[in-house]
């Protein structure tokens, strides 16, 4: 006790900061052994294996990528191929199909002009058999009867023109809607102008019969035959 109590004061506290430096090399040194315990061991084979399995799933959607959009590239070379096929077929600036709802809405106005002829027609021998089952008798009176019944069957029979009408208004609506829709698409596709180098499909040539019947002719037509025409040929 005597000896510590006359022990060098500088001494004493660098031996004591001798120990307090050996205690905390010590901690120091069971943390990073207890760290290094805790961490699991990497292997650079398991970690390359999923890495190429990762790139194989990646290189395999990429492929199905691929297939799809090379269907979508074709779908659509073949869509342009048809509209510039369509586009060519019936002119610059759509002549034949113009031509086609002008023949359609021509069937109509023909229709309605020749269903008020019977009509008038019709309503004519209606009148004319009334009057004769007026002034005739007996069995003579039975006929004009007769006669006005298969009237009313044709006054019965001109409602197709009513139907017929509207059902080709409708077609002619849709064919321009579907002209409209592929004008559109032209011009989603850059215009006309990019349609010309494509090689459209060319129509079969029409042959016999039909290289010589083009039909009766419209009222927007020109230079073409009358009815007049015709019949200054045998006059």
């Amino acid at each position: 006790m005597q000896a510590a109590a006359n022990e060098d004061p500088s001494a004493r506290d660098a031996h004591r900061h001798r120990e307090l430096m050996a205690e905390i090399g010590s901690l120091k040194s069971m943390i990073s052994n207890g760290m290094q315990d805790q961490q699991p061991a990497v292997d650079p084979q398991e970690v390359s294996a999923k890495f190429m399995e990762e790139f194989r799933k990646e290189l395999s959607e990429a492929a199905k990528l691929k297939v799809e959009l090379d269907a979508i590239y074709e779908a659509i070379a073949q869509t342009k191929k048809e509209i510039a096929t369509l586009h060519q077929t019936t002119g610059s600036e759509g002549d034949e199909m113009t031509r086609v709802t002008n023949e359609l809405d021509a069937v109509v106005s023909g229709t309605e002009g020749a269903t008020e002829n019977i009509l008038s027609a019709a309503e004519f021998i209606d009148e004319t058999a009334n009057t004769l089952s007026a002034r005739l008798k007996g069995q003579d009176s039975e006929l004009a009867g007769d006669i006005q019944d298969k009237v009313i069957q044709i006054f019965e029979a001109c409602n197709f023109q009513d139907l017929t009408g509207q059902r080709i208004t409708k077609v002619v609506g849709t064919l321009r809607f579907v002209e409209d829709r592929i004008m559109k698409m032209m011009d989603i596709w850059g215009g006309i102008e990019s349609f010309k180098e494509i090689e459209a499909e060319q129509r079969a040539a029409a042959e016999g019969d039909a290289a010589l019947l083009n039909g009766p002719s419209l009222h927007s037509d020109q230079d073409v035959a009358t009815q007049d025409d015709i019949d200054a040929l045998f006059s």
